[in-house]
């Protein structure tokens, strides 16, 4: 296809409206993205989409806060539509009825990965040298000082030390990559769609999660967010940890049993749980993790954020091409990858 001839029709959607959009896709790719495409101008809502206003569209992209629509919905509001480049990570929530219905749909989830990847890599290497319980003994007191360093000589630091991955999609892989290509770390890793073969490509060992938990000074958690693995994560796990073992999660709360990890990290002070998600988010008022020294809470700040937002929105562009010019694709998402994508 000549993309400069014939040019299809793109519209943005989002229902948090031009801020929404904004927050990924800045001037310069909205700018190209007008070069490839006739642009209906503005940015649409659910109630607009449902209003008939896209029904020339043949392409849309959008991001977090992509509109929700019925198959039947999507048909009668948009019958021309053949793709969506979705600027974000998970397109669980949306992307169904999409499909079920003959639209392609392209996601931006290992863009949104890096950064998460980057996060975990860097609370691992932090939790291997003792970082957490050793700050907050020396921010007590100074007596407390020798204690703090009493803890930290308890701990390994970052050279063939076991860490335990839990779930190798495109965020456990990449942070498997960088743990032994950059750390030479002992991986282990657990999940039940990874091969022998792709586990000795990443370099890791795979292992059921009872002997990572027993085994691994820090555990991480990327498992995909889908109901089979839904509370997978229990007390049966959690009492295994070591003595002053981190417990670490950047992918969902839904995976835990949230009181099992606090009785475990009660009956264990010296165990350490780092937490950029819980279930619900934020925990309710009261929850046990506000008062629990061995708790680190932050507020699911992994994922992109401010400027490697924008690198999200690139890559839906640079994918527009490919799709437009029949070029090999390399973000498309299809009906059989949802049941096990994040």
């Amino acid at each position: 296809m000549n993309i400069k001839e014939n040019r299809l029709c793109a519209a943005y959607v989002n229902d948090g409206g031009e801020a929404g959009i904004r927050r990924v896709y800045d001037d310069a790719t909205r700018a190209q993205t007008e070069e490839l495409f006739d642009s209906i101008p503005g940015v649409f809502t659910a109630e607009d989409i449902r209003a008939g206003k896209i029904r020339d569209a043949q392409v849309l992209f959008s991001t977090w806060g992509m509109p929700v629509l019925t198959r039947e919905q999507w048909a009668d509001a948009a019958p021309k539509l053949e793709a969506v480049f979705y600027g974000a990570g998970s397109v669980r929530y949306f992307a169904e009825p999409l499909l079920s219905g003959g639209v392609r749909v392209f996601s931006a989830w290992q863009a949104n990965g890096i950064p998460v990847t980057e996060f975990t890599v860097a609370q691992i290497i932090l939790a291997n040298k003792g970082f957490y319980g050793a700050a907050r003994l020396c921010s007590r007191s100074r007596a407390d000082r020798q204690a703090a360093e009493r803890y930290f000589r308890s701990f390994r630091g970052n050279y063939d030390t076991p860490v335990g991955l839990i779930g190798l999609g495109a965020i456990g892989a990449g942070v498997a990559r960088r743990l032994v290509q950059d750390y030479r770390l002992t991986v282990y890793a657990y999940d039940p769609f990874c091969t022998q073969e792709r586990a000795a490509e990443l370099g890791v060992r795979l292992a059921d999660p009872e002997e990572i938990f027993s085994t691994c000074l820090t555990v991480s958690n990327h498992t995909a967010n889908i109901p089979a693995t839904r509370g997978m994560l229990n007390y049966a796990l959690f009492s295994r940890m070591l003595p002053n073992a981190t417990f670490i999660n950047t992918g969902r709360g839904a995976q835990v049993v949230e009181e099992d990890l606090v009785r475990a990290l009660r009956e264990e002070p010296g165990r350490t749980a780092v937490l950029d998600v819980t279930d619900p988010e934020p925990s309710p008022e009261g929850h046990p993790f506000y008062g629990m020294d061995n708790v680190i809470l932050t507020p699911h700040i992994a994922g992109s954020a401010g400027a490697e937002c924008f690198r999200m929105g690139a890559w839906m562009l640079d994918e527009a091409r490919r799709w437009l010019s029949g070029e090999p694709l390399r973000y498309e998402v299809t009906e059989k990858m949802l049941a096990t994508m994040a």
